[in-house]
């Protein structure tokens, strides 16, 4: 079965969507990337849709499921690359995808995540050690 890969940069975890979505597809990957959260202690997930022309509501909805288990896993999810119609079919069909920020490229969604991982150890009071 085809598997979309989840590569480790760091902290995070980058999800690069470069086939057609379908729905066995998206679950695979839901149930691939909350485990890998899970191994990696990830904080943050990248998903990279940039090649992504269309987008039904079952793909909208699997994304808004992704970020809701990544934030109750304690990672944010950004995602990036969305092309202008699957922003409108998006908003057409009524999906508002809370829970996920986004983000015009990956430079951009990176530096949110860097920021908002800043920000939660700042208010846990973790410092980094020397660089």
């Amino acid at each position: 079965m085809e598997r979309i890969p989840i590569l480790k940069l760091g902290e995070f975890l980058l999800v690069s969507i470069q086939v057609d979505m379908h729905d066995r597809l998206a679950l695979s990957l839901q149930d691939d990337l909350t485990q890998r959260i899970v191994e990696t202690n990830a904080k943050g997930v990248l998903i990279d849709i940039s090649a992504l022309d269309i987008v039904d509501s079952f793909i909208g909805r699997m994304l808004g499921n992704i970020a809701g288990m990544s934030r109750i896993l304690d990672a944010e999810t950004v995602v990036v690359g969305m092309q202008p119609s699957v922003a409108i079919t998006l908003v057409e069909l009524g999906l508002s995808l809370p829970g996920i920020r986004t983000a015009l490229n990956i430079d951009k969604g990176m530096a949110l995540l860097h920021a908002s991982s800043d920000e939660k150890k700042e208010s846990l009071g973790v410092t980094s050690g020397p660089d």
